[in-house]
């Protein structure tokens, strides 16, 4: 600990009156911190993981959000492709710089045009994995990694998700417990980012604008793989197995 750590915590604990804790005390800490408990989960989140994928799919449609079923991952980049030739896009994606998106078909495209690496200020659409999706609110978990540029999050106008069945879970409990296994104690990812549909704000005039902070669009391909519930896919963000 530097010692201007030190000093400010010093501080802390002089205006509030407190000694440094005992070793009662900080055994007490320290098993709360290596033994995390799960607060009160709703009903929504502890459904069968069939039903949380159709409620990812449910919840993400009321956010305004576009989802595909897809059997396979090898058929993400006709999805894609078909995904930009509906909302009449550029047929250009800028795509997550890991090894199992860059492994998928994209040959089979000719007329798409894919780059890798952080998003530039040009780039029309995203392609990036998630480490998460959490059912109970349709929320997407992503974690910044090397392979994993935070900046494809939020910068292009058009994000496309691929999200493995096997990385749906009930409830964020849930999630956050995945990120302490996949990154092990005391380490976390640079960020950690939760997407709840398309950017969004209300502040002008009370009326709903779409991409004020990030994309306007947010279209997820939801690959029903055969994981079994608990593993982590392999198209998220962050490390992998």
């Amino acid at each position: 600990m530097t010692d201007s750590r030190q000093h400010i915590l010093g501080a802390l604990r002089q205006s509030l009156q407190r000694d440094q804790p005992g070793a009662e005390e900080r055994a007490q800490l320290e098993a709360r911190l290596a033994d995390p408990q799960a607060g009160l989960v709703p009903a929504r989140g502890q459904r069968p993981h069939g039903e949380q994928l159709d409620l990812m799919e449910d919840m993400l449609r009321e956010l305004a959000a576009t989802v595909v079923r897809l059997d396979d991952a090898d058929q993400v980049p006709q999805a894609v492709a078909d995904y930009l030739k509906g909302e009449n896009l550029p047929p250009r994606v800028r795509l997550a710089p890991r090894g199992d998106l860059r492994a998928l078909p994209w040959a089979d495209q000719p007329l798409l045009e894919v780059s890798e690496g952080a998003a530039r200020e040009p780039d029309p659409t995203a392609v990036t994995g998630a480490f998460a999706g959490i059912a109970e609110t349709g929320t997407l978990m992503m974690a910044s990694g090397p392979e994993a540029p935070i900046t494809l999050n939020f910068l292009p106008e058009n994000h496309i998700v691929v999200l493995r069945g096997s990385q749906v879970v009930g409830a964020y409990e849930e999630a956050w417990a995945r990120l302490r296994q996949r990154f092990g104690p005391g380490a976390m990812p640079r960020a950690v980012n939760m997407i709840t549909g398309p950017s969004r704000t209300g502040d002008i005039e009370q009326t709903i604008q779409l991409g004020a902070h990030g994309p306007r669009r947010l279209h997820v391909l939801l690959i029903d793989d055969e994981a079994a519930p608990g593993e982590s896919g392999g198209t998220g963000n962050g490390p992998q197995a």
